[in-house]
């Protein structure tokens, strides 16, 4: 089970869009716990509200799954977030790299989702002022 669950997940985050998000209870529990790095809620509006978010925040959102692995009810997957910028840079293609570890429960709905990416090195570096800021950081505590 845990394989075609986690392979419709997949095919779900390739080809969200913001029609989409309102189709994630089909894939997630009423009462999933979400972490990133900027956030961390326990209910499926929340997550929601996160997703909905990413599509004024940024243009051309894009999730693209690398790699999967599928176990006892849980998966964890690499994914590369692509997207423009707004304002800033708005005809350059913006890579986040990332991972996911979800968690399903009886239902097959996911009830854990974390996801790891840096948040310096993936995004704060890529914006124009707080970019050479943390270049420079990053310099000065290398050596």
């Amino acid at each position: 089970m845990t394989q075609s669950v986690t392979e419709r997940l997949v095919h779900f985050f390739e080809t969200l869009s913001p029609d989409q998000v309102a189709r994630m209870d089909e894939f997630y529990s009423a009462d999933v716990y979400f972490k990133d790095p900027f956030n961390e809620v326990r209910t499926l509006a929340q997550v929601q509200h996160i997703f909905n978010h990413m599509y004024v925040a940024v243009d051309r959102p894009r999730f693209v799954v690398t790699s999967q692995v599928s176990e006892a009810g849980q998966c964890f997957l690499t994914w590369d977030f692509e997207f423009y910028f707004k304002e800033q840079q708005p005809t350059m293609k913006q890579t986040i790299r990332g991972s996911a570890h979800l968690k399903f429960n009886e239902a097959g709905l996911v009830s854990y989702h974390r996801d790891y990416w840096d948040a310096a090195e993936e995004l704060y570096e890529k914006l124009p002022l707080v970019g050479s800021l943390m270049r420079w950081l990053k310099k000065r505590v290398a050596g």
